[in-house]
């Protein structure tokens, strides 16, 4: 269907909706960021090539795999200091367990929060 992507699939009665998985991960991602505490994602090392080459993704530190009819989310998060990590992490999988099944219809069967990393606070001025 497109350039090398995966697509879920949600047969539905006027015919199917193939929804890529990038798409998905973009929608986890997005929600991971609006999380109080969170400095953003995580990103492996393929990621950091395809960023200098010029190539952007919003799902970066995000993964997404079947179980069953339901899909398991990895978020790698970098967290800001100061704030509380059980609390942010049971944070992050709310908002994105919510974020997916609402936009998407996907069920999600859990999602793991891996905190990679702590950031210092910005600095104003």
């Amino acid at each position: 269907m497109g350039e090398n992507r995966d697509y879920i699939t949600r047969y539905e009665t006027d015919g199917t909706v193939n929804i890529s998985t990038e798409v998905v991960c973009a929608i986890a991602a997005l929600a991971a960021n609006e999380v109080e505490g969170v400095c953003g994602l995580s990103q492996n090392r393929s990621a950091e090539i395809a960023e200098l080459l010029g190539y952007k993704s919003l799902s970066q530190g995000v993964r997404l795999t079947a179980q069953d009819d339901a899909y398991s989310i990895d978020c790698n998060v970098v967290i800001e200091q100061g704030h509380k990590i059980p609390e942010v992490a049971a944070a992050v999988q709310a908002a994105v367990a919510s974020a997916i099944e609402s936009t998407t219809g996907i069920q999600v069967a859990a999602v793991n929060v891996n905190i990679c990393s702590i950031a210092a606070p910005k600095k104003n001025g």
